[in-house]
């Protein structure tokens, strides 16, 4: 039942990206047999019994299991890590049936920042296509949230993708290091795009790439000859049923294929995400791989 309520076909007709944030986020964390560690960088200091009151997220469920007895986890300090996300604007993130891959990816980029801003990590956000068009730095302060949900709801798709001016500029914003998440269709040459990004990992920040892509990009469906138009450059390609039945499903495979060996030969980590996958899904790998990675 809760995979369904976070079908992004549902989410899709959720008025406000804060109601889909706090939505997805609420119903991952219900859906869990156990509660994990959502912080990016707490150091553990020891156990204590659970009193009532107390947050049942901080319930360690693998002790509950073997003592039947319940402990809450103590850490040192606060989480101060920084997180910041870019998020593609290319022309080319607007394709797709409702929800298209921009909607998809202004919905798991909002349940990122909320789920970082709720525990109380630094949170901060860049917006760009060819160039950076908005950039927020990280920040924890009260109202912090609501600025990153205006600025990622208000966002428009823009030109085409060019990986190496944003980044560029990003390696100049950057003054700590944390960790970086970026969520684009990554319709560029997978070698330019790692090479690009690889000076992240130099100053050790970690890295994770959101590969978002329509179903019909994956396995594209065709009764008849078409005429298909680049969104980005404009160009017109005329294509057969059975060109996207074998030449093109090669081409795509060996496309997410390079960029996902290259991605993590540079220790990246790499999650490809259809539109169609519920958002608690790519929630659930991405905390996997974090937590595998600590």
């Amino acid at each position: 039942m809760q995979q369904n309520f976070l079908d992004p076909r549902i989410l899709a007709s959720i008025s406000g990206l804060d109601l889909v944030a706090k939505t997805v986020v609420q119903g991952f964390v219900n859906g869990l047999h156990r509660s994990p560690d959502f912080g990016f960088s707490q150091e553990f200091a020891e156990y204590r019994m659970y009193s009532p009151g107390d947050d049942l997220r901080h319930v360690d469920w693998n002790v509950f299991a073997r003592t039947e007895r319940a402990y809450l986890k103590r850490y040192r300090g606060e989480t101060n890590t920084k997180v910041t996300v870019l998020l593609d604007l290319s022309r080319s993130m607007s394709y797709g049936a409702k929800p298209n891959k921009l909607d998809y990816s202004r919905y798991l980029v909002s349940s990122l920042v909320y789920l970082a801003v709720q525990q109380r990590d630094a949170a901060g956000l860049i917006l760009f296509d060819d160039e950076v068009r908005q950039f927020i730095p990280p920040s924890s302060r009260v109202g912090h949230l609501r600025k990153l949900l205006h600025a990622i709801e208000s966002a428009s798709p823009g030109a085409h993708t060019n990986f190496a001016k944003p980044f560029t500029q990003f390696l100049e914003f950057i003054r700590q290091r944390g960790l970086v998440i970026v969520v684009s269709d990554f319709y560029a040459d997978p070698e330019t795009v790692i090479n690009t990004i690889a000076p992240l990992r130099w100053k050790k920040n970690e890295v994770v790439l959101f590969h978002i892509l329509d179903r019909q990009e994956l396995e594209p469906r065709l009764a008849t000859p078409s005429t298909m138009i680049d969104l980005e450059s404009g160009e017109a390609v005329e294509v057969t049923p059975e060109y996207l039945r074998t030449d093109y499903r090669l081409r795509i495979e060996q496309h997410i294929e390079d960029l996902r060996s290259r991605a993590q030969g540079a220790g990246m980590d790499y999650f490809l995400l259809p539109t169609d996958k519920p958002l608690d899904a790519g929630l659930r790998e991405y905390l996997a791989a974090r937590k595998g990675r600590m």
